[in-house]
């Protein structure tokens, strides 16, 4: 299961909604009016209203960057005003309240969650005709499965029959979404080569400096492809996918780079919001459930809504699977592929899908869907181009390649040293291992004070391999910048073997 963090007793890593723990959180953002005024339309709001609802959810974030409370989920309640946080226990519903939010008791665990959307996921395996998704929905406690009732057929029924014995949530809907095709500034148009175009995601740099942005990986799949401003293949800007390895459409992701190699091309930190006041991203944010949430593209322009999943898998038929996405109510179109979500000021995320035509009180098979855009920086250690309140030691990248043999009942420490000055913000962790055993390791970041951030925790019934990248944030990290990093991995079981391969800091 290819998550930011791990979600077994998650509630120390609590920010942001992933479960990080700053030790004090940075001062509530200034809402930009684009951002006011998009909420307003999205929920029939009032601008006051809009505000008011925003800094709640500043709060909110606020008070999970200081819970230590294991936790089956946690969401931004927009009616109430608060942070609700799901405990199994009275004695950590009591702390939950103690730090100014709103406890529910529920019955399973995030393990519990786990377990069963792992079981779904191994269910489905490579597809179901009309099963689209399926995840853990954190305000219900329990795991869903979403199906296109136009698309069932005799396997869909017998995969329900199976599915309904593990005690997941069906939900039946018409409609179900689907990938949608079509200066360098978040929300203007490209196009590859001479398909139907896209839009940008974000500006980035890589570690020599060179000029790049981010966006969809289905607009990104072909090796080398041109890349242009203009329809007609006209007014180039450069070339994606470059070499074949800056693009992923599959479990992994929906992710991509276009290298800006042709001159006059310049990259901003400025979002197109459509006539809307420009918004300019100032760093990158991980979204909870019940945030609000808006992102730009070339065909539905500036479109604002609300987190209702995160970590949800995808089914877009034809053996694609994507694993991971979070699903949103914000309208997006066709052409609307590759472009920015922000949160309030901060890149959250990449356009990947969403419906064919926007709809009032969209159900599970009308929300838009995007790839969190933390694991794309990591992935190719590449740097947000930020302004206003940007901190220009954001994102830099340092990385261990040693390999370091992970034994039972044993820790293993990684170091990278940090020359960087000033505090460090939002940290993305990439961390490559080989190993039998998945549910036995404990990954935890340690900073230059030895101070730690864990990012994986160890428990599972059942072991499975890690053979590969897995990717991890800390948003809100307090921590100095220069100094030694570590990355500590413990293994806490018997008669497993593997290997620490390398890791990658970008602070």
């Amino acid at each position: 299961m290819r998550r930011f963090v791990s979600v077994a007793g998650v509630a120390a890593l609590a920010a942001l909604g992933l479960g990080f723990a700053p030790a004090e959180a940075a001062p509530s953002p200034t809402h930009p009016p684009a951002e006011v005024d998009g909420v307003a339309a999205a929920f029939g709001l009032t601008a006051d209203q809009a505000r008011a609802q925003l800094a709640a959810q500043d709060e909110a974030h606020r008070i999970a960057a200081t819970l230590r409370v294991p936790s089956a989920g946690q969401w931004f309640d927009a009616a109430a005003g608060t942070l609700t946080v799901a405990v199994t226990s009275a004695d950590a519903a009591e702390k939950v309240r103690a730090a100014g939010a709103v406890a529910k008791v529920v019955t399973r665990s995030q393990a519990e969650l786990d377990r069963a959307d792992a079981a779904v996921r191994q269910l489905v395996g490579t597809g179901v005709p009309g099963v689209y998704g399926w995840g853990v929905d954190v305000r219900a406690n329990d795991v869903t499965v979403d199906v296109d009732r136009t698309k069932k057929t005799a396997a869909t029924e017998s995969f329900l029959s199976r599915a309904r014995e593990l005690g997941v949530r069906i939900t039946e809907t018409g409609s179900s979404p689907r990938q949608q095709s079509g200066t360098i500034q978040t929300g203007n148009p490209w196009w590859p080569g001479g398909e139907s175009n896209c839009s940008v995601g974000f500006p980035v740099t890589d570690s020599s400096g060179a000029q790049h942005f981010l966006t969809a990986g289905h607009c990104t799949n072909d090796r080398d492809q041109a890349a242009y401003g203009a329809s007609g293949q006209q007014n180039r800007i450069g070339t994606s996918n470059v070499g074949g390895t800056h693009s992923v459409n599959a479990r992994e992701g929906d992710m991509g780079v276009v290298a800006v190699t042709e001159a006059g091309w310049t990259l901003s930190a400025s979002v197109n919001t459509w006539g809307q006041p420009a918004v300019t991203v100032s760093g990158a944010a991980e979204a909870m459930v019940g945030d609000r949430v808006c992102h730009s593209g070339t065909t539905s322009h500036w479109q604002c809504g609300e987190v209702k999943y995160t970590h949800k898998s995808v089914d877009y038929g034809g053996g694609l699977v994507i694993d991971d996405l979070t699903w949103t109510t914000a309208c997006s179109l066709g052409g609307d592929s590759g472009g920015g979500w922000l949160l309030g000021d901060k890149a959250t995320g990449l356009h990947d899908g969403g419906p064919s035509q926007c709809v009032d009180n969209p159900s599970d098979g009308d929300l838009s869907l995007f790839q969190p855009v933390a694991e794309a920086l990591a992935k190719w250690q590449l740097t947000l181009v930020t302004g206003g309140g940007g901190d220009p030691g954001e994102n830099r990248t340092l990385t261990n390649g040693t390999d370091y043999p992970i034994r039972d009942y044993q820790q293993v420490f990684s170091p990278v040293t940090s020359t960087l000055t000033g505090q460090a913000g939002a940290l993305a962790v990439a961390v490559t291992i080989r190993h039998t055993c998945a549910e036995d390791l404990g990954v935890t970041l340690l900073d230059p004070d030895g101070r730690g951030y864990p990012l994986k925790y160890s428990g599972g019934s059942t072991c499975t391999a890690w053979n590969g990248t897995r990717t991890f944030t800390v948003p809100g990290a307090t921590s100095p910048a220069g100094g030694r990093w570590q990355l500590r991995v413990t293994d806490y079981g018997p008669g497993d073997t593997g290997v620490l391969d390398s890791w990658s800091l970008t602070l």
